[in-house]
């Protein structure tokens, strides 16, 4: 088992997983959008007066960009830690006397940020750059440990104060990528693990975070903060985790560039877990370039987690050489028709995507169903309740007896006794029912993962693609922004990530273009270790759609 997992999913993949929306009811169907018009963007109806916001000067700007900025003396690390933190003030903190939209995206700040930028500034002039990320901002979410000012709590009150003794091996690559962590992000409480009937991007110690496009949508879970603060323009870059959907989700909801890597690509020590067998971390980028630069400073062999063992001669430290316009010619790519129905205009968007890609060269093989579709949806969850249990005791005991509470039963307490503030909307059924489970040594627990993996690889994805000879599949990511619901929960609509999920397989969302104003995304999955092709042709179909929009920050989008 790692030494921390990246446990972060569901939640983490919290678009909250299909799965768990049948399994859990956890929700009805989101609202459908309006029928495209013509064009890759659906006009806009009726809307309100967006709030005030600034001109920034660093909007949409690139890791490139930014680089160039610093080596022409135009920008430093520590104007550009400036810039961002008058854009937080101005777009995201909430306060009484402020006019601004209070996206709510960042749950801590780092009180060093500025004296980090200054001794990175300093060494630029001593000793050059130490790469593409040296002098950038970097936004990480609140269930990666930092050995800082900053604390560590999954969003939850139970957790307050906890200041771990050691960074996360993804601070510590950043760190050494000459990154600036500017601060952490608020993200779905426990990463969407504590309840089936949740509220994404809530979490009892950062409130409710809303969505960039319209503030009354949900920015999907469980990385709604990074989704939100980076589509925001609040730093350069973010880091968000995923267990089953909650990198990509968040990624289509605010219009972003998410790659959910290879499970072991990434190292998972030191982040809240849910799921050894399936959490990780990775990049949410405005840019696929952006999101591959940033991959390539994660990777490498952490001895505290043993999944990263696999990655060597795997993995690679430069996954922005992948980035090749002309990435979609030549390639097989299969369309998982089974994923699509769930809205005929998120169907009519998917058409014209696809269209773009056969117009670039590419091969559709269509349909290409996963034939083992639905049939994991149980043992995914039943895996996840006997993890949860075993993988975050592990993570809270390397705390130390210092920590606020030492193991999910003191949590479960601890929620109950501060039932008016951590379960004012919902309650926490998937933590009692991780509670009940016994060790990974049940054959319950031994039976259910080896059936997720025959059925998501083997007899899966790998399956699949062996029939078809294919490079990759693609589906939509989810549907448009969902209304936040408060008193009954997520109301998703659609999803495609759990068969990558499952398998531990990557993911790469790109938005495909936007629909009443709110983007939605297709997904690019594919084999084990396969991010080099599935950069290359998100890359392509990015170049060729150029699909991306900045956030207006609108209050509300009206009926068509």
């Amino acid at each position: 088992m790692p030494s921390s997992d990246s446990g972060l999913s569901f939640s983490r993949s919290s678009s909250r997983r299909k799965f768990l929306q049948a399994a859990l009811t956890a929700g009805g169907t989101a609202a459908l959008c309006p029928a495209l018009s013509a064009g890759r963007v659906a006009a806009a109806p009726a809307e309100s007066a967006a709030p005030e916001v600034k001109a920034f000067e660093l909007e949409e700007i690139t890791i490139p960009e930014l680089q160039e900025g610093m080596k022409s003396g135009k920008f430093t690390a520590r104007s550009l830690v400036e810039k961002y933190l008058e854009r937080i003030d101005d777009v995201d903190t909430p306060r009484k006397d402020k006019r601004g939209p209070a996206v709510n995206a960042i749950i801590e700040l780092n009180p060093d940020a500025l004296h980090i930028a200054d001794a990175l500034d300093q060494e630029r002039k001593a000793k050059g750059s130490r790469g593409p990320l040296h002098g950038v901002p970097v936004l990480i979410k609140d269930n990666i440990d930092t050995a800082d000012g900053m604390m560590t709590t999954a969003g939850s009150l139970a957790l307050l104060g906890s200041k771990p003794a050691k960074d996360s091996f993804v601070a510590q690559r950043l760190r050494a990528a000459g990154a600036v962590i500017l601060g952490k992000t608020n993200l779905s409480e426990w990463a969407n693990i504590r309840s089936g009937h949740s509220t994404s991007g809530w979490s009892g110690r950062g409130g409710l975070t809303r969505n960039p496009y319209a503030l009354d949508r949900n920015p999907c879970g469980s990385s709604s903060g990074t989704g939100a603060g980076i589509s925001a323009n609040l730093a350069a870059v973010g880091i968000g985790t995923e267990t089953d959907g909650s990198i990509v989700c968040p990624s289509s909801s605010n219009g972003l560039a998410g790659i959910k890597p290879t499970v072991g690509l990434v190292s998972r020590g030191g982040i809240i877990p849910i799921s050894h067998s399936q959490d990780g971390a990775g990049p949410m980028c405005r840019t696929v370039r952006d999101a591959a630069i940033l991959l390539g400073a994660l990777t490498g062999v952490d001895p505290d987690d043993t999944a990263t063992a696999v990655s060597a001669g795997k993995s690679q430290t430069d996954y922005a050489q992948f980035c090749d316009p002309n990435g979609l010619k030549g390639a097989r790519i299969g369309v998982a028709r089974k994923y699509f129905g769930f809205s005929e205009a998120v169907d009519a968007l998917m058409e014209e995507s696809l269209s773009v890609m056969k117009q670039k060269g590419a091969t559709l093989v269509d349909p290409a169903d996963i034939a083992t579709l639905g049939k994991f949806d149980e043992s995914e969850l039943l895996v996840f309740m006997y993890e949860l249990k075993a993988d975050l005791n592990a993570y809270l005991a390397r705390l130390g007896p210092a920590a606020p509470v030492h193991t999910l039963q003191e949590i479960i307490e601890f929620n109950e006794r501060n039932r008016q503030k951590e379960m004012p909307y919902f309650g926490q059924d998937l933590f009692l029912k991780a509670q009940s489970k016994g060790p990974l040594t049940d054959k319950e627990y031994v039976d259910a993962l080896a059936k997720n993996h025959q059925l998501a690889r083997t007899d899966g994805i790998d399956a699949l693609m062996d029939k078809h000879h294919l490079d990759a599949i693609v589906a939509p990511t989810g549907g448009p922004a969902w209304l936040t619901d408060l008193v009954n929960g997520d109301h998703v609509a659609g999803g495609s990530s759990n068969a990558a999920a499952v398998a531990g397989y990557p993911n790469i969302n790109v938005t495909a273009g936007f629909l009443s104003g709110l983007p939605v995304g297709i997904s690019f999955f594919g084999r084990g270790w396969s991010e080099p092709t599935l950069i290359k042709l998100a890359y392509s179909f990015e170049q060729a759609t150029k699909a991306r929009q900045a956030p207006r920050f609108l209050p509300t989008i009206g009926p068509s």
